[in-house]
């Protein structure tokens, strides 16, 4: 599976930037896609998932203005974030879950998304 993520760049506070990533190959048995962010000294965290029934999950501290969208039906993942703020800034990793024939995990190159202040 590769992944090709895109759509990153930078940004004032309070506004807004769309991430893409499209996965393409061995792309059967997606069990989820969604997004992880890395800070500068910090370690990756998740960010936003859609499964496969599509339900969606969104961590807490994007609750509000991040939207997860796409899916496994097009093998695309959106994330529209809206009023970032300079905590948002970081490389936005996005993945994908395969559970057949054996669990495993897929990551994209991150995107960078700066935001000032």
């Amino acid at each position: 599976v590769q992944l090709q993520a895109s759509g990153g760049g930078l940004v004032q506070a309070g506004g807004s930037l769309g991430l893409s990533c499209e996965a393409s190959g061995s792309i059967g048995n997606i069990n989820a896609l969604g997004w992880y962010r890395q800070a500068p000294g910090k370690e990756r965290e998740f960010v936003a998932a859609i499964f496969s029934g599509g339900r969606t999950n969104v961590t807490d501290s994007v609750k509000g203005r991040f939207t997860i969208s796409g899916g496994s039906a097009s093998n695309t993942v959106y994330l529209q974030m809206n009023s970032l703020n300079p905590e948002d800034t970081a490389l936005y990793y996005c993945y994908v879950k395969k559970i057949l024939p054996v669990p495993r995990t897929y990551w994209g190159q991150g995107t960078l998304v700066t935001v000032s202040s």
